[in-house]
Formats: C-alpha cells, structure tokens, sequence
C-alpha cells in the first residue's frame, strides 16, 4: 500500500515569516507535524511520502503513485486544500483527511471519502482495521480524549530538516481555561493531557538524531496547563538532557497569563533552554476580557504581568483582538499605547472572527448575526459576524493599529523598550557550530534593512544603540529587525 501524506500551502499571513525566511534561506517555519505523527501510525510495512505544499510542489505523479491520500490542515490553507481534493478526485485517488479544519467544518468536504475526525490515536486506528477488512466508511469520530502516551514519534525521515527554519514537538494537549471564541477546548478538551518525562527526551532525541540543530517549537496550546509534572518531572528532564548536550537547541511555546505569577517556573523554563513564549493577551479592556471569558486575564496588571516574563529571560509575543461587543470606541488607541509600553515586539492584533462549532459562534448563531464563514485568517481586514461597532469604525480602527504598530518609527521603538527590559539568561556553556546561515541573515539584513529599506534610518540606529548599550542582545535585535520587514511587507500588501 502507497500513501501520499499531502499538507496543504499556507497563504501569506503574519505566522507565514516568508519575507524573514529568506534571510536565511528557509522554505517554511515548521514542518506538519500532525502528518507526520500520522505517519507514525500507519502500518509499517506500507510505503509512505510526504509532500508538504509550502516548501515544493504537488506534482501529478506524486497523487498518481498513491493507493491513498492523506491530508490534514488549519481552517487558513482551505483554499488549498480544495485544489489538492479536486486533484486527487481527477487522478481517483482515495482521499483520508483529518486536522483541526475537517473536524470543526466537516460538513463543508462531503467530497473526500474518509473523514477521520477529532485524534487520530482513537479514530485512525478504527479507520485501518476497516479499512484491512474492506469495510471502511466515510466518517470516524469520537468523543473521547487520547492518551498521549501511546502517541508514536514522528517519522522525520519524510522531511528534509533544511527547509525548514525550526522544528516542532507537542507534550500536551488541552486547556484549562474556555475562552470564548477558542476552539482548543472544542479540539482537545479542558483537562491537559501529557506525554511523560521519557517520552519527551525520545523525542527532543530523535530531533538531535536527525541532525537538527536550533529552535525547537513546543506546539501546546499551553505548555503550563500542568504546572506541577512540568516543575517535577519534565522540566528537570529537558534540563538534564540539555546539559548532557551541551544545550543544541533553544525552546519556544505558547502559554497563557498567569505563567508570570510562577518565578519558579519560568526560572525552570529558561534553565532548559525555552526563551521566547506566546501568550494570549487580547485586550487591556476589562469589559472585553469578561465578555470572552478570559477571566485568568482579568483583575491583574497584563503589562506588569508581561515585564514580569520579560525579565525572567523570556521573549513575550502577544495575541491581541479588536472586535469584541464591549470595545469602545477608544479601544484601537488603547491597544497601540498598550503594545508600544509593553514591548512586545511581535504583536500579532486581529479583528474577532468566530471559529465554527466555539462558543463564540453558537451565541451570534442564535443572535442571528453570522455572515459567512470565516477565512481562518484574522489578519485580513474583515469579520464573520455582524459587530456591534459601525463596521467601517472596526475596520478602519483595525488598519490604524497595523499601519502604527508596524511603521518603522513604532517597530524600532518598541524593540528598543523590549532590548531594554528584557534580562537575558546567564550565558550557558555551548560547543560553538558554525551557522553560515545566520551568518548570511546579518548580512543580508545590512543590505535589505540598512541600505535599501525605508526603515534604514531606525535600524542603523538600533544596531548602534545595541552595540554600546545592550551588546549580548544583538542576536535579537537582527533577528526581531528582519521579523519587523516581514510583518511590515504582509501589510503593506493588504493596506494598498
């Protein structure tokens, strides 16, 4: 049996990094790490490639040579997705298709011919027995959670590590928390669930093995929903092994507020190598934050909360929405003094959309105030539901925070104030590797942002004001500089 594991193309988008990824000559971010998860988990004996859209293309003979087609994606590569379902129903190629955009939109693919839903440690494995027995069905679902520790590790071997600019792992799943318009509850459940301690060092060393060296991405929707095993099991773990490695790779995650509230915790975070976590931060407004349920954000100083994690070692990049029913008028202001104060460099701000099946989209199901369905990109200058806000306000509210927040005069100084807050850890004993990649990213910024780009100025500025003031931090002012093109060039795009 020949299987075809298909990840769809992503557009262009804030997360995208396609400008900064040419810095150092990268196809993609991250690999599809569910796909290859899934390929873990299909019998041994079967033949199996992986094509993943955004770093080569889909050629016919790739679809002609599969006995099956598995393809998996985000509600964003739904354009996508629908030419690689077409091509295979052209070719007639069986289709399986799972992932977080058939599980919550399945209704809208009664094309493909195996729908295999929600986690793929219960419905898989269900879908191959009949599949053995000539009997499999159309549609796989459960409402049961997986235990994560029979997940497999994934099958590397499919990819080429050197397209890719950072490496993905997951040790968790689930949220304790139920925000409103989030659909992780929705996908994973309100109980974390983990892999244990040795499980996660196979899998940090199946990454060293490959040959990999550089960021690893923990994907949890939060990495600290079990603070405890972290603290006593995990973390110990990773700092142990890291050590014994002489510290090849840098961490990053996502996690929500209150991880500032643990000094112990981030300590422990940074000892193991984690330096940069997203956290959702939404909106200063406490309105707002009731109104989505986002109550571990409420009752608390955010911009304390954020130095706090600053000064631990860790780069905060924040979640912002715009678009909530309580906003006021003043809200787009507020969210640019917000963002500028805090320092967080990497701001992704959004207009509210509702996720099909999220709380948020049943209550405006019933108030009778959904539109259409969403794009699955929050970053594109629309909504899905009809705002109490004046559209048009929302709207234009929305292009005055981007086109602030990434002008080069705003972006430069709101590094500046991150560069000065930010306490990095004790430098750590390393083998030195030679990157010529990183090399060529400093370069290349020089020419790109220093000579030829409208930011020049600030960035001349910047690299200056590092050198004499902030010097072990240059690494991150290149970095977050050439991150500021990137971000600057998807939205000038969309603000012409």
């Amino acid at each position: 049996m020949k299987a075809l594991l298909i990840y769809p193309e992503f557009p262009d988008t804030f997360w995208s990094f396609r400008y900064a990824l040419k810095f150092i000559h990268r196809k993609a971010s991250s690999p599809p790490l569910g796909l290859l998860t899934i390929a873990a988990m299909l019998p041994e004996a079967w033949e199996k490639r992986l094509v993943d859209m955004n770093v080569e293309s889909l050629d016919d003979e790739d679809v002609l040579w599969a006995d099956l087609v598995f393809v998996s994606a985000m509600s964003v590569q739904k354009e996508s997705v629908k030419e690689v379902l077409a091509r295979c129903k052209t070719a007639g190629v069986r289709v399986v298709a799972g992932g977080p955009l058939f599980t919550t939109e399945y209704e809208a693919f009664g094309e493909v011919d195996h729908l295999v839903l929600n986690e793929a440690e219960i419905t898989l494995s269900r879908f191959l027995e009949d599949f053995r027995n000539g009997v499999a069905g159309h549609f796989y679902t459960t409402d049961q959670w997986a235990d994560m520790r029979e997940t497999p590790i994934p099958l590397w071997g499919l990819i080429n590590m050197k397209h890719y600019a950072s490496i993905n792992i997951q040790y968790s799943r689930g949220c304790p928390f139920n925000c409103e318009f989030c659909d992780i509850t929705l996908l994973c459940g309100r109980t974390p669930r983990t892999k244990d301690k040795d499980q996660i060092i196979r899998e940090i060393e199946s990454v060293y093995a490959s040959g990999f060296r550089g960021r690893v991405f923990f994907v949890d929707d939060n990495f600290i929903g079990n603070k405890k095993k972290l603290k006593e099991e995990v973390l110990p773990a990773i700092i142990e092994w890291m050590e014994r490695r002489k510290h090849p790779f840098t961490f990053n995650t996502q996690a929500s507020i209150e991880l500032s509230d643990h000094k112990d915790l981030m300590e422990m975070m940074v000892r193991a190598g984690f330096d940069v976590v997203f956290v959702g931060i939404e909106t200063p407004h406490e309105q707002s934050l009731a109104e989505c349920n986002k109550f571990q954000n409420r009752n608390r100083d955010l911009l304390a909360s954020v130095r706090n994690i600053q000064k631990s070692g860790l780069e905060v990049q924040g979640g912002f929405i715009v678009g909530f029913d309580n906003d006021p008028l003043t809200i787009f202001d507020t969210q640019i003094r917000f963002i500028q104060t805090s320092g967080v460099v990497t701001a992704m701000v959004g207009i509210l959309n509702a996720l099909p099946r999220t709380q948020l989209y049943e209550r405006l199901k019933k108030e009778q105030r959904l539109v259409k369905e969403t794009s699955g990109n929050n970053t594109d200058f629309a909504t899905n539901f009809i705002p109490r806000m004046e559209y048009d306000l929302l709207i234009n509210g929305y292009k005055k925070i981007i086109s602030t927040l990434y002008s080069p005069k705003h972006y430069y100084e709101r590094l500046r104030i991150f560069l000065r807050e930010y306490i990095p850890p004790r430098k750590k004993k390393k083998v030195f590797r030679f990157r010529p990649h990183y090399f060529g990213a400093f370069f290349r910024s020089i020419v790109v942002l220093g000579v030829v780009g409208k930011e020049r100025l600030h960035y001349w500025r910047l690299l200056l004001w590092t050198v004499i003031s902030r010097p072990r931090l240059l690494p991150q002012a290149v970095t977050l500089s050439i991150y500021g093109f990137h971000f600057r060039k998807i939205f000038e795009k969309r603000l012409s």
